[in-house]
């Protein structure tokens, strides 16, 4: 904590006032339960304010991390060092019409806006019902399942940047295989909000298509605690398939275990540390290359201070 403590805390006080939260443990944020504590605190309830508080760390030039939905992020147990920004900004508009549409913010579950948009009648995010994470986290990483992903539906995301506010046409995102120009470049910019492109349906149309892919998802993946999918699936091939042919699947340290029911879910049984959950993915990661010859590279973002 020292570092940040050696920084402007005057100016950040005064900005944020009682906002600003000290030493607040981050596993309960997480949807694996697993994360050491964060110096500093603040929450976002809206994209402006949002913006506003990453404007003012980008000026002050202070080490940040923004947690949105809290999956596909391994926290370390050490933590994270600087300002941790929690991303709770969860506004949903709705427009109707023959070419129906939805603007939402990034700090909006995922999932919650698929059910969102079957009571609304309308088509199209089906298959992120099951998916977890929030808007933003989608946008940043083009999530998918069930053959689809967000690039079939983005019109377009507000990005912050360093300099303005941007409207990014799906174009401009360069998605590939949970990959975007944003993702690749890492440079100071963030999702703020963005518009998804539906179709005109029925309420029970769509709620049929939602529980036969919930059904689905719960027959093959593990329920519990866990980041979601560890690795990529490398080309023409599974990661769940490799690391279960390696024979790992069941393997335990500590109170992390690589899923019986899927090789590519690492599941909290309860306590699990984050540096036992990293022993895995590098066990994992050795096995699957000296037996196969193929690199697993992860789906998960690695945070905090390893």
């Amino acid at each position: 904590m020292m570092e940040l403590l050696t920084m402007p805390m005057d100016v950040l006080a005064a900005e944020f006032g009682d906002k600003l939260k000290e030493n607040i443990s981050l596993a309960r944020f997480t949807s694996a339960r697993i994360g050491g504590p964060a110096d500093f605190m603040m929450t976002a309830n809206s994209s402006d304010e949002l913006a506003g508080i990453m404007r003012l760390i980008w000026q002050q030039n202070l080490p940040y991390f923004i947690l949105g939905g809290g999956s596909n992020v391994l926290i370390s147990d050490k933590g994270v060092r600087g300002i941790t920004v929690l991303n709770r900004a969860k506004a949903v508009r709705f427009e109707n019409g023959e070419t129906p549409r939805v603007w939402a913010e990034s700090g909006v579950v995922f999932s919650n806006l698929a059910h969102r948009c079957a009571s609304m009648g309308v088509s199209g995010l089906e298959w992120a019902a099951t998916v977890p994470g929030t808007v933003g986290g989608a946008v940043y990483g083009n999530a998918g399942a069930f053959d689809a992903d967000i690039a079939g539906n983005l019109v377009w995301a507000e990005i912050l940047t360093e300099s303005d506010r941007e409207r990014w046409p799906v174009e401009k995102m360069k998605y590939g295989y949970r990959v975007s120009a944003l993702k690749r470049q890492r440079s100071r910019s963030l999702v703020l909000s963005a518009e998804l492109s539906l179709k005109n349906a029925t309420k029970e149309e769509v709620s049929v298509k939602i529980k036969q892919f919930s059904d689905r998802r719960k027959s093959t993946q593990p329920p519990g605690a866990s980041m979601g999918s560890m690795f990529k699936n490398p080309p023409g091939d599974y990661a769940g398939r490799l690391i279960e042919a390696a024979g790992l699947k069941g393997t335990r340290i500590g109170n992390a275990e690589i899923s019986t029911v899927h090789g590519n879910f690492f599941v909290n049984h309860g306590k699990a540390k984050a540096s036992d959950i990293r022993a895995l993915i590098e066990l994992a990661q050795r096995t699957v290359q000296g037996k196969f010859g193929i690199t697993l590279e992860l789906e998960i973002e690695l945070a905090g201070e390893w």
